[in-house]
Parts: structure tokens; sequence; C-alpha cells
């Protein structure tokens, strides 16, 4: 049963009855270090924005590589892993604000290249960086009322492709990455949300040219001299949203749970930097040794980061036992999302590369 009340952090929710199969992470095979920006930057200035974001390495796709091709090589992998046949795969949602196209859902494309049934639910969510929690409530929520009995979640961005490449604050801080979470009936398990939205921040993490609006002609005088097609990020105020919103977003979604702190095995933030994401432990009063960080070797993969941070971090606990998982998604939208589950052990739970 699907029970939901409102409070001033977002819309609580706890679904029962569905649980995580497995989770594959699909990587690019090109690394970039640091060392590819010193030309344009300068090494000291590398540096001193590396102090801050903690991005030592991450992947990018080459110019024929989309976050439909990532997720769908994560897909075939977990599907073979799993044994899932493909017409037993009653749903697929792909999450992204890097989609193949404007029209069609690149959900659509997906169905056909994984060779699902034409009786298969299929769309796409434009979300980002909170984009994994909302897809789990999403996927979950169908196997609950049972609209789904097995649901496909590819949750990835290749923010690569839409940065201003002489903007150090984002040039220099996304990863690109694809995942696929498996997800199906499980009797005796349920699944606490917390989610919420405050669109008046839309403008302060924003590509300007919009489909069918160019926010870069509303006067903003911050965007006068940047690419109205790239992505444009105004990292103080981001700070300042995310110091607000998220120790708020853990509590409530731990006490939701009605599973303490200290009985949560892991706490997997989206990686936003380096420093936020500390700060953001201790804050919460969180024990840093619970929170994994990876951003140093992947960098900001946006709303893929919960899952990879599944797929290298936990990849052998979540492969071999069970945890309680506080999952926390937040940032461009404003959006936010908190989750609270029991996960594992998993049957696929891995990274590769495409």
């Amino acid at each position: 049963m699907m029970t939901a009340q409102s409070t001033s952090v977002g819309r609580h929710i706890k679904v029962t009855g569905a649980g995580i199969a497995g989770v594959v992470s699909c990587l690019p095979e090109r690394q970039v270090s640091n060392a590819h920006f010193e030309a344009q930057f300068g090494e000291s200035a590398v540096k001193d924005v590396v102090k801050m974001i903690g991005v030592e390495n991450r992947y990018w796709t080459d110019d024929k590589t989309s976050t439909r091709d990532l997720c769908l090589k994560a897909g075939q992998r977990l599907l073979t892993q799993l044994n899932w046949l493909p017409e037993s795969v009653d749903a697929l949602i792909f999450v992204s604000q890097t989609p193949d196209y404007r029209l069609p859902a690149t959900a659509c494309a997906l169905q056909a290249d994984l060779g699902l049934s034409s009786a298969c639910i299929a769309f796409d969510v434009n979300l980002g960086c909170s984009g994994y929690p909302y897809a789990l409530w999403l996927g979950m929520t169908m196997v609950q009322t049972g609209a789904a009995r097995r649901v496909l979640l590819a949750v990835g961005d290749t923010i690569s492709k839409i940065v201003d490449p002489t903007d150090r604050s984002t040039a220099l801080l996304f990863g690109d990455a694809g995942t696929v979470t498996a997800i199906e009936q499980a009797s005796g398990q349920s699944a606490s949300f917390v989610l919420g939205t405050d669109g008046r921040g839309a403008c302060n993490l924003i590509v300007p040219k919009g489909a069918f609006k160019n926010h870069s002609q509303s006067g903003d005088p911050r965007l006068l001299d940047k690419a109205s097609d790239c992505l444009y990020m105004d990292g103080g105020e981001i700070f300042n949203f995310t110091l607000k919103a998220v120790p708020a977003l853990v509590n409530e979604t731990i006490e939701l749970s009605g599973v303490a702190a200290d009985r949560h095995d892991g706490f997997l933030f989206h990686q936003a930097n380096m420093f936020m994401l500390k700060h953001l432990t201790k804050k919460a009063k969180l024990p840093a040794e619970k929170a994994p960080i990876n951003i140093d070797q992947y960098g900001n993969t946006s709303c893929a980061s919960i899952p990879l941070l599944m797929t290298t971090c936990l990849q052998d606990q979540l492969r071999n036992g069970s945890m309680q998982l506080g999952l926390f998604g937040f940032g461009v939208g404003y959006s936010w999302a908190g989750a609270s589950l029991f996960v594992g052990p998993l049957k696929c739970v891995e990274t590769i590369k495409c």
C-alpha cells in the first residue's frame, strides 16, 4: 500500500512490494585527466579549481556516442546477467537531460534497441541530479500498483557534450555515464521517498537556449557573455541551495524510513563536488566512512552518479550481502529527492566500458 503526505521539505511517500534486482553502469572508454585542461587554463588555474571540486579524472564520450548508447550497453549486460527475457520487461523509463532527440522520446528508441515487447511502457523523464531516486520511486510504484512486474530504469547523462570548454567551473567538473537498474516484485520490502521541487532556482543551472525558448534573451545579465547552447551554472547559488535543502532532506528521509541513521549501512550522495560532499556529510552528522565518494575518479555524472557509486564503491557489498542505503539527489531544477531502502544481495552489480 502506498501512503503519502507533504512537508516543507517535500512529499513523503512509502512504497512496498518492489526491490532492486541489479544495476549496471557503463562508462565511455575515453579517460580525460586534468592534464587535458592545462593548455586551455594553465596548470596553476587547473589546480585551484581541482582543490574545490576534487575531480582528477573523468570519462567522456566521443562525438558519435550518446547517453542512449551507454544505457543500451548497460541494459544488454543487465538483461543477460539476470537472465531476463526482453519480453518479460513491462516498462522502460529513460531519465536524462541529454536525450538523443527533442522527439521522439529516447525511451522509445531504447525499447527497440533492447528488443523489448511492443506492450512495454516506455517514456522519458527530464531530470538531472535528483533523477535516480525519482526513477526508483516511479519504477517501484509501477510494480506496487501492478502496472508492471519488471521495470528497467535507464538513468544517465553525457554532460560533456553541453559544457562550454572555456568555462572552468563546468569544463573540469562533469563526466559521462549511463546506468540501468532492474526493478521487480519483492514481497516484504519497502522503500521511503522524500521528493521536492523549487523552480525558482531554475535559472541558476541551465542551458539557456531551450527547445522553444531562449532564456539568454531574458535580460539576465549573468548570461550576456555566455554560450546560449552550453550549460551555465551559478556555483554560489547552487551551493547555498544545497546547504539549505540537503541536510533537511537527509533527516526527513531517515525519519520516514523508521530505520535509525546508525542502522543505515551507507549514504550515497549525488557527486556534486568534493568540498560540498564533505561539508554535507559533516552538517548532516553522518559518519564519513559510510558516505563513499568517487567524484575524483569519474567527475560529476549528473543523474548517473548514485548508481555509479553502487557499482564502484559498493560492488562487493551489494553482490555478497545486503545494505540499508540512503540515497540523496539534488540540484538542477531545483529538484531534490531522498530514498531509504534495503538493497542486495544483487544478482548483477558491475561497471563496464563502452
